[in-house]
């Protein structure tokens, strides 16, 4: 991986030798799924459930995206989603809106990344 690639991920909060390490040192398998995370649904499907009020669809989407962000190391993401995840466990739509603007900005510092490294 090139160092202006390394640079980019490292900065928007990907921890890449945890990652690097999950995918067994592979980084063209890793950076396939990194790539892959730009047609991932989750994020706007949680949006529209919270949109809707529907605690039980925004739960399964967070949860997934959670998961998704984590086996990716997106550690900043990661975070954020893992925040408004366990409101929606709980079923306070209210606290996890209130944690929406940060979850959003990591997840769209990350989306903006991908596509400018066009991984």
């Amino acid at each position: 991986m090139n160092e202006a690639l390394r640079k980019k991920l490292l900065g928007a909060g990907v921890d890449l030798d945890s990652a690097l390490e999950r995918f067994m040192g592979n980084e063209g398998l890793y950076l396939r799924f990194a790539g892959r995370f730009l047609e991932d649904r989750n994020y706007e499907e949680l949006l529209k459930a919270m949109e809707k009020g529907d605690t039980k669809a925004a739960f399964a989407a967070a949860h997934t995206l959670k998961g998704v962000s984590g086996n990716l190391s997106f550690n900043c993401l990661y975070g954020r989603v893992a925040a408004v995840v366990e409101p929606l466990r709980c079923g306070d739509l209210e606290a996890a809106r209130k944690l929406l603007p940060e979850l959003s900005g990591a997840f769209e510092e990350i989306r903006a990344v991908l596509e400018e490294l066009k991984i």
